[in-house]
């Protein structure tokens, strides 16, 4: 990789990020994955963006109207999550055994252990790239303390 390209990927890594655990359902499935890229984008109404690399499972239950939820992880405490869901799940698998979850108005489930969540709906897709790009209309969500939210900051811009 030439000096410029180094600093490129190293530029675009400082952009720093959150850390979440977005979950999903269809049927009686449920699943969940690590993400770091999500983005209000809409104040009325309130949306978001999440962007999922492509090829993901979960992408496949994220159609039109798909209900999602999206847990903002804690700044402390909140590891044990990420080595949980950073490994990630088939769609067969269980994501969520040994965890505390709920799931208010039947929502996709909530980490009680997470900081806050938002209960979205897919409301436009796209693909962007490697990635694919969810827009979700929030349409719930509560927080669960006063914590600050886990920021994530790469290394390199060009992977994670």
């Amino acid at each position: 990789m030439s000096d410029q390209l180094k600093g490129l990927a190293a530029a675009l890594g400082r952009i720093p990020s959150g850390l979440f655990v977005v979950t999903a359902r269809r049927g009686t499935s449920e699943t969940g994955v690590l993400a770091s890229w999500v983005q209000q984008c809409s104040f009325e109404p309130p949306q978001l963006t999440i962007c999922l690399r492509r090829g993901r499972d979960i992408n496949e239950w994220l159609e039109d109207g798909a209900a999602f939820t999206v847990n903002v992880l804690e700044d402390d405490g909140s590891t044990d999550l990420i080595v949980h869901f950073g490994r990630g799940f088939g769609l067969e698998e269980s994501a969520f055994e040994g965890l505390e979850v709920y799931r208010p108005n039947g929502a996709p489930p909530v980490l009680r252990e997470a900081l806050a969540y938002l209960e979205c709906r897919v409301a436009a897709r796209s693909p962007v790239g490697d990635h694919d790009l969810f827009v979700g209309q929030v349409v719930a969500g509560a927080t669960h303390g006063d914590g600050r939210p886990m920021v994530h900051v790469r290394k390199s811009g060009t992977h994670y």
